[in-house]
């Protein structure tokens, strides 16, 4: 069995000042107003129809983030309606063809400091599913059929493509407070990191 961190991978390259440019000229069309861009206006227009709620134009730039999250996160994260995904299927992987077994998200809630008896029961238990799928793997079991007792912490990759008004959206329930603790895990560290690469667009939404 193999453990690791929740994580995430962003996926295109993303040059802030392209793209607030990019916002800048989509939305201009609206107010028949190209001619007044110039080199610094972007960052202007931008915060302004942020503010006005014109989050339309938004829409028209759209970027990709690989989730490495556990089974439980991922099943919030799909149920965003405005993006598409791509997901790791217990359908067609089969754990038992590699050497390491199944992998597991390492749970944030516990470790062997704060709490070591929650720690050890997960564990056993990671490690008794991953031995009973094994054993339905070597009866002969498929991997949709051994897929049954595989447990809510099997790693899980999504691939969230989603323009920049639903992104806007994500992060502002997903960062929240009431947010699951191990969504926030990796929603955070990617917000502040977003907020670095693409100026304006996400700078409002406050953890």
């Amino acid at each position: 069995m193999n453990i690791i961190k929740a994580g995430y991978e962003i996926m295109d390259k993303l040059n802030g000042s392209e793209i607030l440019a990019k916002i800048e000229l989509c939305g201009r069309v609206c107010y028949k107003s190209e001619d007044g861009i110039a080199e610094e206006t972007c960052d202007k227009f931008v915060r302004g129809i942020i503010k006005k709620g014109h989050l339309s134009v938004l829409e028209h730039f759209s970027f990709s983030i690989r989730f490495i999250v556990d089974r439980g996160v991922s099943h919030e994260l799909v149920r965003h309606r405005i993006a598409s995904f791509s997901q790791e299927s217990t359908r067609y992987c089969n754990y038992g063809n590699n050497d390491k077994g199944i992998t597991v998200i390492e749970p944030l809630f516990w470790n062997w400091t704060t709490n070591a008896i929650c720690r050890s029961s997960w564990e056993k238990a990671m490690r008794q599913a991953e031995e009973i799928y094994l054993e339905m793997i070597e009866f002969g079991a498929a991997a949709q059929e051994a897929r049954s007792v595989l447990p809510n912490s099997l790693k899980t990759e999504v691939v969230m493509t989603a323009n920049l008004r639903e992104w806007r959206h994500f992060f502002t329930l997903r960062t929240a407070k009431a947010a699951h603790p191990q969504m926030r895990e990796v929603t955070i560290p990617l917000l502040a990191e977003l907020q670095k690469l693409i100026p304006i667009i996400f700078d409002d939404i406050k953890v």
